[in-house]
């Protein structure tokens, strides 16, 4: 049996930005390297999380549509509005820090 039936796995809590660490004024150095490091590591790991939410929605509206047929229009639509929902905001709903 697939999982096609099932509950989608979605988490309903809320994340913080996280922290921001600027380059400094002096030779383009940053005033703290580590937190500079952390803070791009953390930035990739947020916009990997991003692409992948994408494409777990993505696949769910594909889904919907093989199993629902010729009424995918009227079966189809949470699946498809969560999807564009998230699609036209900038960087896909990626958190990003407080600048």
């Amino acid at each position: 049996m697939t999982n096609v039936y099932k509950e989608p796995k979605v988490f309903k809590g809320t994340m913080e930005p996280y922290p921001h660490e600027e380059h400094g004024r002096e030779r383009g150095r940053a005033k703290n390297p580590v937190k500079f490091l952390q803070g791009i590591e953390q930035r990739a790991r947020e916009r990997q999380v991003a692409i992948e939410t994408v494409r777990l929605l993505r696949r769910d509206v594909i889904e919907c549509y093989h199993r629902e047929g010729v009424n995918h229009y009227e079966n189809c639509k949470e699946e498809v509005q969560a999807y564009y929902n998230i699609i036209i905001q900038k960087d896909h709903g990626q958190l990003q820090p407080k600048w």
